[in-house]
């Protein structure tokens, strides 16, 4: 298994049941075959410039561990989910 870190954003006009029900089902994709190492939610910050007319948005940071294919399903599945807005999945070396 191999060490990632995926950061994704939240739209910022979704509720705190909602959020948490997104965390909880990217947390159920990287278990199903990987171990999470750490896990922050970040809260509501200022987006540097704006991404589909939203300037906030509710921040997400993931250390994991994983196989690729387990890393190919969660990007598949953050990119056809409506709340997130950007995500990006970088392989951590050290």
């Amino acid at each position: 298994m191999r060490n990632y870190e995926l950061m994704y954003i939240i739209r910022p006009d979704v509720e705190q049941e909602t959020v948490q029900a997104v965390v909880e089902k990217f947390q159920g994709i990287i278990a199903n075959g990987g171990e999470i190492v750490k896990h922050e939610v970040q809260g509501k910050k200022r987006l540097a410039y704006e991404i589909n007319k939203h300037r906030d948005g509710t921040y997400v940071l993931v250390h994991f561990k994983a196989t690729p294919d387990v890393v190919t399903e969660l990007e598949r599945v953050l990119k056809i989910t409506d709340e997130v807005i950007r995500h990006m999945v970088v392989r951590d070396v050290a």
